[in-house]
């Protein structure tokens, strides 16, 4: 953390506290530091970022979740609140290609940014689907506009909210899958996964989740894909100071076990060590069923139950092995910095990950390659990468014993990689850490073990969603994955815009403060 300079205070004592360091509680902390709170930001982990720190190990450092940026500007917007300019503070690099998708056929998808070489890419595999691919572009960017731009960056939080927007959701067929949708428009089914498999970037199941996240394929198109130099692990580290550059504070190594309420208002948190903090205004960043089941679970709630909660449909889990490389920097120059390695089904495989709870034999590999891009992420002449594949979380009747599987899982996975994409990598590894469920439900305090929160299916977003002003509790607000809009970058950026037009101004926070008081 960057040293807090005595000169600077904020502008009013009101005190937020923001549970949990992640993407979405940084966000909210900065938006509330600029609005002149005093801001105290609380983490269990030893650095900022959630899901978005890294770690190193032998000269390699391992970006740990999210490895792209799909909408710089909810980023610039964030650091223009805080008086500040996003790209003196973060290199941020366009990817071109973004990445190339692969089936055991032998047959590949690159997609880039590029509309026609879109087209011809289409053209190339399946040539009588270029034009219904041309009507999916312009759903996709139909469903930006009214998903994104309009309910993605405002409170969803009363019922009226939902009740002005169900004609919308009709007309645009809402009620429809992503999968349904793209099968509507393409014929081959390569494309149909190509087109369909996005949800799986934000813990949704293609087959079931709202045809609404189409609009992803527009957000590509429209602003890119693009990397971070240092990571999204270096965008956390600059969030965190700036909050302390507000006079706020970020300490890590602090875990929080609860969240205080006294007649009905969250009034500060309590960590494991038994300390208390107050608060005017406490921010939670934590997953919206931790908040609710284990830091709110001395409190009689009425929506958010554990019963509710145990019957929500969560996110799939997530297996992703980190590992370097000696000498293949100029080894394999047919991988790029993100491809999509398909297995031998697409339905089948989804429906044994989030309705079976099955850890199928086979599997669909998302494989990072940073060091194409970013020399800095590995030693001279070396390569770092992520290899994910999302697996079951630990939430279903027989869940997988992660102690018992985890070799098997992992040969399986190198196998793949040997036959497919990498040959001989084996042989060279050097560093390498593999995260399970396991070590989501640990690490993260993920309930099941989950990768993304709450599944973004139709009756699970918007209103159905957990909230960004809490159902239970006055002056505590939620922020990340969990709440609204979702998971993501965009998601988790865009819910602490959401929830900074939710929270009274400092002043307000005072006068009640004094008024209760008198």
């Amino acid at each position: 953390m960057t040293r807090i300079d005595p000169s600077i205070t904020p502008r009013s004592n009101a005190h937020a506290i923001v549970v949990g360091a992640g993407l979405g509680g940084l966000a909210a902390a900065m938006r509330l530091g600029a609005r002149g709170y005093r801001v105290s930001v609380f983490d269990r982990l030893d650095v900022p970022g959630g899901r978005g720190s890294s770690i190193s190990k032998d000269g390699h450092r391992f970006d740990l979740g999210p490895t792209i940026v799909t909408v710089p500007q909810v980023f610039k917007e964030l650091w223009a609140a805080c008086g500040r300019d996003f790209h003196a503070d973060v290199d941020l690099r366009a990817l071109d290609p973004f990445y190339e998708i692969r089936w055991p056929d032998g047959s590949t998808f690159t997609a880039s940014q590029s509309t026609e070489k879109m087209r011809a890419e289409v053209a190339r595999l399946s040539p009588g689907d270029v034009k219904g691919y041309d009507k999916f572009l312009r759903d996709s960017e139909e469903r930006y506009w009214f998903g994104f731009e309009d309910l993605g960056r405002r409170s969803m939080h009363k019922l009226w909210d939902l009740i002005q927007v169900l004609p919308k959701f009709a007309m645009l067929r809402a009620d429809r899958s992503v999968y349904a949708h793209a099968a509507k428009r393409v014929k081959d089914e390569r494309l149909r996964m190509a087109l369909s498999f996005h949800p799986l970037f934000i813990g949704g199941d293609p087959f079931n989740v709202t045809s609404m996240y189409i609009l992803v394929s527009h957000l590509e198109k429209e602003f890119g894909v693009h990397y971070a130099i240092g990571g999204v692990a270096r965008i956390a580290k600059v969030m965190a100071e700036i909050v302390e550059s507000q006079g706020g504070h970020v300490r890590m190594g602090a875990d929080v076990d609860e969240i205080l309420v006294k007649n009905g208002k969250a009034r500060g948190i309590k960590l494991a060590s038994g300390e208390i903090i107050t608060a005017d205004v406490v921010v939670s960043n934590a997953d919206a069923g931790f908040t609710y089941d284990h830091l709110l679970r001395k409190l009689p709630r009425k929506r958010w139950t554990s019963k509710r909660l145990k019957k929500s449909r969560w996110s799939m889990g997530l297996y992703v092995w980190y590992f370097g490389t000696k000498g293949t920097r100029g080894m394999w120059k047919d991988v790029g910095h993100h491809t999509i390695l398909n297995g031998p089904r697409y339905k089948g495989l989804v429906r044994d990950i989030f309705l079976s709870g099955k850890l199928a034999d086979d599997m669909s590999l998302y494989v990072h390659r940073p060091s194409v891009t970013d020399p800095s992420v590995a030693p001279d002449g070396d390569d770092t990468f992520y290899v994910l594949s999302p697996v079951p979380h630990l939430g279903h009747e027989n869940p997988v014993d992660w102690q018992a599987e985890g070799a098997a899982y992992k040969a399986k996975v190198i196998k793949v990689l040997e036959d497919q994409l990498l040959p001989g990598f084996a042989d060279r590894l050097t560093a390498e850490e593999v995260f399970t469920p396991e070590t989501f439900k640990h690490r993260y305090c993920a309930p099941y073990g989950t990768g993304f929160s709450i599944e973004p299916r139709i009756l699970q977003s918007a209103w159905f969603r957990p909230h960004n002003v809490s159902e239970e509790v006055d002056g505590l607000y939620l922020t990340g994955a969990g709440t609204h809009p979702g998971a993501g970058l965009p998601g988790v950026i865009s819910s602490a815009e959401v929830l900074s037009q939710l929270v009274p101004d400092p002043e307000f926070v005072m006068r009640d403060e004094r008024m209760a008081a008198e």
